[in-house]
């Protein structure tokens, strides 16, 4: 196949500065023969380190870096990973693995006491892990978590050295989709041990996934290049990868059209029509496992109460904003968990969705002065957005949505970085804010826990029912699927009832991928690991004869 991709972009977009970059900055001495991959991954980085991050941005690098228990193929499917073989325990409490053979990218041997140590190490409270509580289906996870009890006793033991054994708090089908997040990667012991929170810098970092990390330069481009002892090597195509924060979808967009990026991980809704009609091979959409919703600060004034709650829930026109805003195929959200998530009944809905907006907004204005409003007591909202992809052209139209209530309504909107925004989200520094979850398996569950108390800072709204935590916790103990998808459902009823959030729209995945680049597979979790990827050999060359002719 030839080798030319960076050439390629170069001649077709001028890109100089980004071809000098991927053929090793100075350009001399480079290596043409190298397959390079430019992608648009949306936000900056906040931290690569598997047990420090928490975005689908950070994921698509880390998980081109590294590889868990269980791994994504093509389509975003669970399927092995380091795990050779598994067995399960006849109550569903206890898991075994035995490990395939493999190298961390020094050499080192990747054993189960990797795992073991990976898995102490998120769930230890110093390392101040945000998404620590996804792991609370493991026996123990919650208080060692707390504080409460030793590392020593999680659920997780290295039977030996290719034998890992995981035990859990209640029977967790959902498992191997679990195991291939992040949170549950393994990370080297050994280098771990020598270089703290630094482990993961470009000098230090070993990878045990098919590539290893390069360089970094914030808020310009994180390089990858591949690793040799991978243990699916002889299966990758691309030799380097260069990720771009993306922020500005038209920037990207047009980063695209002119081939300065091979893909982008989304695009301005809005856009659709005119990148149909200027680059229809590239624009991709499908359903997404995640939603769209605005958490309230349930601790703060006046967002304690679920009158006000669902009374500004009301006045939000959802098609306008899915129709008219996003124009991308979104589906206005009557339910926190979206539609067709495998085993779940989907019963739960919003108890005055069907209600015409007008209506609504007058039953939301008589809500609002029963609870005390009105022109002597105005309500006055603090709404904070994220300011990557369409939040931004959201934000003005729910803030109008709210003030269309009645004039003593007053709307204060905010744009926050993204990183920043989701940070002040965890610590609770926000009254009313955006927000959107994707599903890290598919399971009504990985939705749910966002609402438990235990769940806390990923319960970005800090609501507590105790009512609610116990039907969760019914649920997990449940075995027949039928009788706890109905528990679940019952809960995600009462969470909607009370408002904690609002749900707003269910997502679509939305990409631009040029027809060059081979192997990516539309999926629900939009997924699409680098080491699947190529580039066809035909559109290579055509490329080129173009750009010859254009030069």
């Amino acid at each position: 196949m030839s080798r030319l991709r960076s050439l390629s972009l170069a001649l077709v977009a001028g890109a100089s500065a980004i071809t000098l970059a991927a053929c090793g900055g100075d350009g001399e001495g480079a290596d043409s023969d190298i397959t390079v991959l430019h992608r648009g991954n949306g936000a900056e980085p906040l931290s690569l380190d598997p047990h420090k991050a928490s975005g689908t941005w950070e994921n698509n690098i880390i998980g081109d870096m590294f590889i868990g228990l269980f791994t994504e193929n093509a389509a975003g499917e669970p399927i092995p990973g380091m795990a050779e073989s598994y067995s399960v325990s006849e109550d569903g409490l206890t898991w075994t693995f035995t490990l395939r053979e493999a190298q961390w990218s020094d050499g080192e041997p990747v054993d189960a006491y990797d795992f073991e140590f990976a898995l102490r190490r998120i769930l230890t409270p110093d390392t101040l892990a945000n998404y620590a509580s996804l792991l609370y289906p493991i026996r123990n996870a919650r208080g060692v978590n707390s504080g409460d009890l030793a590392p020593e006793e999680l659920g997780v033991t290295a039977v030996d050295a290719s034998t890992l054994q995981i035990e859990l708090e209640f029977p967790a089908p959902y498992l191997p989709g679990l195991l291939t997040h992040y949170t549950t990667f393994p990370v080297p012991q050994h280098v771990v041990e020598v270089h703290g929170d630094a482990w993961v810098q470009p000098q230090n970092i070993e990878t045990n996934g098919p590539y290893k990390l390069v360089q970094w330069r914030a808020n310009d481009f994180v390089h990858v290049e591949r690793n040799e002892l991978f243990f699916d090597n002889q299966n990758v195509c691309v030799d380097e990868v260069f990720y771009y924060p993306t922020v500005d979808n038209p920037a990207a967009e047009r980063r695209v059209r002119n081939g300065e990026l091979d893909l982008n991980t989304d695009f301005a809704g809005q856009n659709m029509g005119f990148l149909q009609e200027q680059i229809p091979d590239y624009v991709r959409v499908n359903p997404y496992l995640g939603i769209v919703y605005f958490s309230f600060n349930t601790t703060v004034e006046p967002f304690d109460d679920p009158v006000v709650r669902n009374a500004l829930g009301m006045a939000i026109d959802r098609e306008f904003i899915a129709e008219d805003i996003l124009r991308a195929g979104q589906i206005p959200a009557h339910s926190f968990v979206p539609p067709g998530v495998t085993g779940y009944p989907s019963t739960a809905r919003i108890s005055w969705f069907d209600t015409p907006v007008e209506e609504r907004r007058e039953m939301a204005r008589q809500m609002l002065e029963e609870a005390g409003y009105g022109p002597d007591n105005p309500l006055e909202v603090e709404y904070s957005f994220r300011s990557t992809g369409d939040n931004p052209r959201v934000a003005p139209v729910v803030q109008q949505d709210w003030e269309l209530i009645a004039d003593w309504v007053d709307v204060e909107i905010g744009q926050v970085e993204t990183q920043i925004h989701y940070s002040n989200l965890r610590s609770g520094d926000y009254q009313l804010g955006d927000g959107g979850w994707i599903g890290d398996y598919n399971d009504a569950y990985n939705f749910l826990f966002l609402a438990e108390t235990g769940s806390i800072p990923m319960n970005y709204s800090r609501w507590s029912n105790e009512e609610y935590d116990d039907l969760v916790a019914q649920a997990n103990l449940t075995l027949d699927a039928e009788a706890r998808g109905e528990l679940l459902a019952q809960a995600e009823q009462m969470m909607l009832d009370e408002m904690p959030y609002i749900p707003i729209v269910y997502y679509v995945n939305k990409a631009l991928v040029n027809p060059s680049v081979t192997g990516w597979e539309d999926n629900i979790v939009h997924i699409h690991r680098t080491r699947f990827l190529c580039f066809a050999e035909e559109t290579q060359e055509a490329s080129l004869g173009a750009a010859a002719s254009a030069g």
